[in-house]
């Protein structure tokens, strides 16, 4: 593909035309700061394959943690700015392919996160009630591509395979009443089955000690608080010398610490259901019977060397569970003309820039790897544009052949793609409200995706006959 040469700098009349491919926290992220800026005049969109935006804000962070959820006003105001328009709908790669992109933008920027879940790599791992953590919080959650699955909870024990924050929101989701879960935003049909989920076990497995677990104080507390479930923890499985205790210098591990001390001094409540707390070890098969169903977990435990690395003992226990969920960390997915590093699950780049690439961009996971809160990925999607910027600054990004909106909506078209617009996704937002208003619940979520469309269809007929 032949473009043109370097021109004169971008102008109000001729802005920087940016696609953003992902709507989620790092997308809009760098749409605000490019808006922001007043060194270059820009002119953004920003592309997402499903009819809604705010990625892992809607369809990752726990639906009981609503507060955290409250930056999707933000979001809004940034996609609501003239200079930016929200593209759903739209896959990248068949609707919108890289060389068309190229064709009708100066720069892209890959914000599509990781997808993917990481394996425990053991054997009985593809056993029926075995799946990712990702998976199941997709389902909670309502997004449209597990939404479409049917997951039966018939399962009296689950394993949650690791600590980190996943893990406890997993194992929070699976503990919880449905009258806890009732001011949640969680799909309705998660609601119902777990409400009839024979759930009385869950362990959260971790291989290393309580000083090395990954989440945070405030989710850890929380089980403390659950009205239909015990919390409990083996007082040797979190002990430290007072040594290792004074050698804490993160004031999360220490509060971490101190709340599990205090969970290990309480007595079973006697609860319907339990919140087994576990450290020092690992999962070594998952058990199945003769319907190749989880039937088991086997697990050895641990000790921590010198370099605080998990050693096993030979000690081995099974515990009596029919669901294994792994949470032991994400992964990025390659997508077709983009360079991607099979190794660490990214897209190679130095400071947001791809490698090997002109005016092309990453940020969030797919730049990173998974790590981080929200906000993390503010200043991560700063620093792409930063790099953007400089870019634009030295003459390095040679404008493309086609600008302008009409040029990308009139291929979009021809193509036979349904756009979902800013307008039809508040309309869709609106719909959820006042669904879930009818039940005294935040909101009632639509998942599936034909269903979404059917919405903001008769939204739009309605607008359009003067009707809305």
């Amino acid at each position: 593909m032949t473009l043109p040469s370097p021109q004169a700098p971008f102008s109000a009349e001729r802005p920087l035309r940016v696609l953003v491919i992902g709507s989620g926290p790092s997308g809009i992220f760098c749409a605000e700061a490019l808006i922001k800026q007043a060194e270059v005049p820009v002119d953004l969109d920003v592309l997402d394959r499903l009819p809604t935006p705010y990625g892992l804000v809607r369809y990752g962070v726990a639906p009981d943690h609503l507060k955290i959820k409250s930056v999707t006003a933000g979001f809004e105001r940034t996609l609501s700015d003239p200079r930016v328009r929200f593209l759903g709908n739209v896959e990248f790669g068949s609707e919108l392919s890289y060389d068309e992109a190229r064709t009708h933008y100066d720069a892209l920027i890959y914000t599509f996160g990781a997808a993917a879940d990481r394996r425990l790599g053991i054997p009985g791992e593809d056993l029926t009630g075995s799946l990712s953590a990702t998976e199941f919080v997709a389902w909670y959650n309502g997004h449209p591509d597990a939404a479409a699955r049917e997951l039966l909870l018939h399962a009296a024990g689950v394993a949650v395979v690791g600590v980190g924050n996943v893990a406890l929101d997993v194992s929070r989701i699976l503990s919880k009443t449905r009258a806890e879960l009732h001011d949640s935003d969680i799909a309705p049909h998660a609601l119902d089955a777990l409400e009839h989920s024979p759930v009385q076990d869950v362990w959260v497995l971790g291989r290393r000690g309580a000083a090395q677990a990954k989440f945070t104080t405030k989710e850890l507390r929380e089980f403390g608080e659950l009205e239909g479930a015990d919390v409990l923890v083996q007082p040797q499985e979190i002990a430290l010398s007072e040594a290792e205790e004074a050698a804490i210098s993160d004031n999360i591990v220490k509060k971490n610490v101190e709340v599990l001390q205090g969970f290990a001094g309480r007595a079973p409540g006697g609860k319907p259901r339990r919140v087994h707390l576990r450290f020092l070890v690992s999962p070594t098969e998952i058990l199945g019977d003769e319907q190749g169903r989880v039937a088991g977990l086997k697990i050895e435990r641990n000790r921590l060397d010198e370099a605080g690395n998990a050693r096993g003992t030979g000690e081995f226990e099974v515990l009596p569970v029919q669901m294994v969920l792994r949470s032991v960390g994400y992964r990025g997915v390659a997508i077709a003309g983009v360079p991607f590093d099979e190794r660490r699950g990214v897209i190679p780049n130095e400071g947001g820039r791809v490698s090997g690439r002109s005016g092309e961009y990453t940020a969030g996971w797919i730049k990173r790897g998974p790590s981080g809160v929200i906000g993390t990925n503010k200043a991560d999607a700063a620093e792409s544009v930063r790099t953007l910027l400089e870019d634009v600054r030295a003459g390095n990004l040679t404008p493309a052949p086609q600008s302008g909106r009409a040029a990308v909506d009139a291929l979009l078209s021809a193509k036979g793609a349904e756009v979902v617009t800013l307008e039809d996704w508040m309309a869709l937002d609106a719909f959820e409200r006042e669904q879930g208003a009818a039940t005294g619940r935040p909101r009632a979520k639509v998942t599936q995706k034909g269903h979404m469309l059917e919405v903001i269809r008769r939204v739009r007929g309605a607008r359009q006959t003067g009707n809305g």
